[in-house]
């Protein structure tokens, strides 16, 4: 893939997006709070929305054509995309993947975790937060491949290997990372394991969101009839982990994590590094 397919941000640029990346993860956050069992997704959307307006942004996800919210909630073997809805109630043990973006002043954002809901049946609540922490790691694996990788492709390599260290799991293919700036998504494609193609050169300026799908069975996956829900075909259970991620002359610096990343990157022996004052 050419340098010219996608546009490397300067530093201004980058503190731009920092102030999407952190209305992104206040959403985040205010949903990650409310969620209990019999709580609603169409109530965590509302948070969601409340807390990026409460910083001056928009949902970024309320301007792809056809979509009307601002989180994406999925449930269970519902991999990405799921619609927030009244009528989808969370129960005790459910795992659900919330993923949410903010608009700024032209710059975006892209985020998601993965929670487990208290109170479930404790084997299947501890499988499923497993599966939760192995997406989780796998995307912090590959936040650190990103702070010295030279290629693109080196960033899959190294989400796959986090996975594969932790057992037999599921990567999904068909759905990738992606760069991020203008627009929400932008080229290139992050993928989550290794291809054979090493993939663009990776130069300051460049801004991704890396996010790992990653289930408890098959990697395949089917799009249910409402045309936007991701689904693991064998119903195996799934979880999404997300973040978007500058690199700059001095470093990386995770924009929609409020300390930069610093905690989660410490075991790596990355400290990342803040623009601006």
């Amino acid at each position: 893939m050419s340098r010219s397919k996608f546009q490397l941000k300067t530093n201004d640029n980058i503190i731009a997006m920092r102030v999407a990346g952190l209305a992104t993860a206040a959403a985040l956050e205010a949903v990650r709070k409310a969620i209990r069992p019999g709580i609603s997704t169409l109530e965590l959307d509302s948070l969601a929305n409340a807390a990026i307006v409460a910083l001056g942004g928009r949902s970024n996800f309320q301007l792809v054509p056809g979509y009307f919210h601002t989180i994406c909630a999925s449930i269970n073997d519902e991999v990405v995309h799921g619609i927030p809805s009244s009528d989808r109630i969370l129960q005790p043990g459910d795992i659900v993947s919330i993923d949410a973006g903010a608009e700024i002043n032209g710059w975006n954002g892209d985020a998601a975790i993965t929670v487990v809901v208290p109170g479930g049946e404790t084997e299947l609540s501890n499988a499923r937060q497993h599966l939760s922490d192995v997406t989780e790691n796998s995307l912090w694996a590959g936040i650190a491949a990103f702070a010295t990788a030279s290629r693109v492709n080196d960033i899959g390599t190294a989400i796959e290997k986090s996975i594969e260290a932790a057992g037999k799991f599921g990567i999904l293919e068909h759905y990738v990372g992606h760069g991020i700036g203008r627009s929400m998504h932008e080229d290139p494609p992050i993928f989550n394991y290794r291809t054979r193609d090493a993939g663009p050169k990776i130069k300051a300026g460049l801004v991704i969101a890396i996010e790992p799908m990653v289930t408890a069975g098959s990697e395949d996956t089917k799009i249910l009839e409402d045309q936007w829900t991701v689904s693991s075909i064998d119903g195996s259970d799934a979880a999404h982990w997300e973040h978007t991620v500058a690199r700059h002359d001095n470093g990386i610096w995770v924009l929609t994590e409020p300390d930069g990343g610093a905690a989660k990157l410490a075991k790596f022996g990355i400290k990342p590094v803040a623009l601006g004052n």
